[in-house]
């Protein structure tokens, strides 16, 4: 262990170098340097990573104390990392796909000009640097200086076009939605310094018994506020959609490898706080559900392509925000790891299609991609099939653990939990469908265009599509003879509050009745959109899921709109007419005054008599009277 602390630091140090020399020499390098140094950094991270996880796969777990980054009297925060399994499988979820997505933007971003490009990938670095330093962490508040950071790098990747007033708009909205939740870890954080004089994980975690139930109720719900946040859950969930503006590969790193996950993380990690605190894990769980199934009915009704991946994710999500509600903390760690896979593969493949249709987005657009893409419809199809929860995809495996754990709390939520699987199934078919299958929607000009994209976004998709397919073995349940490899790996970390104690044949029943219903709705999504042409007109509910169920909107009424009155009213009448006016007003009557008294100024010699004897009568009345 003591090699692996020696070396450990240097996982998060490597792509914040990486950051610096593409940052810095961006005037200089070559868009084939700046590709190399970008990707490489976390290439190195990644193979660290990898050492890191083989030498914690033990249970092996190490606090790594460098420096003091706070010292006063009434406590100490040091600057920590906790090496333990659950921090070593996030480190290589967030290299190995950060790697995948890195290489994909070599070839992705090539219209880009030298010093954009370099500065594309300065962001990037700087992103999972971020991401790195949060899940590393060994206290709250280094974990929450890599949270502010991923926040920091989504506004500058998310706006990366900054020209487009939109994309901007979109970059402030997730900044400024982010700090919403953020105010509340922050709250948390300050809770847990007034009441145990430290954040680090292990003091807090062996010190719960001198916080009362009120304090415990009230720090699990300020840090869920903040996961809320960073997670994209309701009511904060809004920003993440939008957050498409930016470049397909950045979507594609925020939903699958950082950032959206890292309310997940914090949540599974603080899992001895969140024991205790049965009311936060039912909200969270309420949550979660809600979320799960309003995102998955807007992405029914979404036109462009990412969009619906974004609602998807949205929904996915509120899934593992689900497991963690009922205390199924590996389960949900378990669908982050498959999620990130068919996430990314979605996504990159998504960048594929935009790619080859000349960055058209709309899918009514589209239609028999197939024939001209093959690499890209055969991997995006393997996506679909996971997210879906087919077996034997990764997808299945995961998102059934959820199921059964929503089964055994509570039957209505599992019912709820079904049907939002359900919807997943048809509106990721729909998508396929619309896109590859049937005749071809577009222009002359656009199909003439249309190719498969180079092999540094192909090798990527392909090399996700297999690990979609078979990730989800590592977790394999012992209905199927596996040992939940997954499941051991996380024990010494995460005490499990979730235990199954169905018999396999309610198991194989629930299962097997869910892939029966998925099968049927996939099967209705290809005769629905096999030949799809598109409709001007939709139903009234249609209207509504196209247009997000008014959310923005709603928002805007109540929350924008009023803040921009009391903004417009300070602005005109407090600042303008009230501080300005008044700052104003001495200058202008110490110009009036001026203009006034200068008159005095006469040049006649009687007239400064007269005022001379004036003022030796004032001072004579006041000395008299006074």
């Amino acid at each position: 262990m003591d090699n692996v602390l020696q070396m450990v630091w240097l996982i998060p140090l490597l792509p914040l170098i990486g950051f610096l020399i593409n940052g810095l020499g961006r005037n200089s390098l070559s868009k084939r340097m700046s590709g190399i140094i970008g990707s490489g950094v976390i290439l190195f991270s990644f193979l660290l990573s990898l050492y890191v996880f083989f030498n914690v796969k033990g249970g092996n777990s190490h606090l790594a104390h460098y420096f003091n980054l706070i010292d006063i009297n009434s406590f100490t925060i040091g600057f920590d990392f906790q090496i333990d399994p659950l921090s070593s499988l996030f480190l290589l979820i967030i290299t190995g796909v950060g790697f995948l997505i890195h290489v994909y933007s070599t070839a992705y971003m090539h219209e880009e000009d030298g010093k954009d490009y370099a500065k594309y990938f300065a962001y990037l670095n700087l992103f999972v640097f971020s991401m790195l330093l949060l899940v590393m962490g060994g206290n709250y508040v280094i974990l929450f200086i890599g949270w502010e950071g991923v926040g920091l790098c989504s506004y500058l990747l998310i706006g990366y076009w900054f020209k487009n007033v939109n994309y901007t708009n979109a970059a402030k909205k997730a900044f400024v939605m982010n700090r919403i939740g953020d105010l509340g870890f922050l709250l948390a954080v300050f809770w847990l310094l007034n009441k145990l004089g430290t954040t680090n994980f292990t003091d807090v975690f062996a010190n719960l018994s001198k916080l009362s139930t009120t304090d415990i109720t009230g720090i699990t719900l300020l840090l869920f506020v903040g996961a809320i946040g960073k997670s994209a859950q309701i009511p904060l969930f809004t920003w993440l959609p939008d957050a498409m503006a930016g470049p397909t590969p950045v979507s594609a790193l925020i939903h699958a490898a950082t950032m959206v996950t890292a309310g997940i993380y914090m949540i599974a990690r603080s899992n001895v706080l969140y024991n205790l605190a049965p009311l936060t894990q039912e909200i969270i769980m309420w949550i979660g559900l809600a979320t799960a199934l309003l995102a998955a009915t807007i992405a029914l009704k979404q036109n462009d392509i990412k969009k619906v991946l974004a609602y998807s994710t949205v929904s996915q999500l509120g899934f593992m925000f689900l497991a963690l509600g009922t205390g199924n903390y590996i389960a949900a760690v378990f669908h982050v790891m498959t999620h990130a896979f068919f996430k990314a593969l979605l996504f990159l493949g998504s960048g594929s299609v935009i790619h080859g249709m000349h960055h058209e987005q709309d899918i009514n657009n589209m239609g028999g991609l197939k024939s001209k893409m093959k690499i890209t419809y055969i991997t995006f199809f393997i996506g679909c099939l996971a997210i879906a929860g087919i077996p034997p995809l990764s997808g299945f495996f995961s998102k059934d653990s959820i199921l059964i754990g929503a089964y055994e709390h509570n039957k209505i939520v599992y019912s709820i939990a079904l049907f939002t699987a359900c919807l997943t199934a048809f509106y990721m078919f729909r998508l396929l469908f619309i896109t590859f299958n049937g005749k071809f929607r577009g222009t002359e000009k656009q199909w003439n265009h249309v190719h498969e994209s180079p092999a540094a976004m192909t090798v990527p998709l392909i090399i996700l599509a297999i690990l979609s397919a078979i990730a989800g073995f590592v977790n394999t349940p012992a209905l199927f003879g596996g040992t939940e490899s997954l499941t051991h790996f996380l024990s010494p970390v995460i005490q499990q509050t979730h235990q199954t104690t169905l018999s396999h044949a309610t198991e194989y029943m629930l299962m097997g009745g869910a892939v029966v219903l998925i099968l049927a709705v996939i099967s209705w999504a290809y005769f629905k959109f096999k030949n799809y042409e598109p409709k001007e007109e939709s139903s009234a509910f249609g209207k509504i899921l196209e247009n997000k169920w008014y959310v923005d909107e709603l928002y805007n009424s109540i929350l924008v709109k009023p803040l921009q009155a009391i903004a417009a009213f300070f602005n005109t009448i407090v600042e303008k007419k009230g501080i300005d006016g008044m700052v104003n007003g001495v200058g202008k009557a110490v110009n009036y005054g001026s203009r006034q008294i200068r008159l005095l100024q006469s040049g006649q010699i009687g007239n400064y008599v007269l005022l001379m004897v004036l003022g030796i009568l004032v001072l004579f009345i006041i000395q008299l009277f006074f």
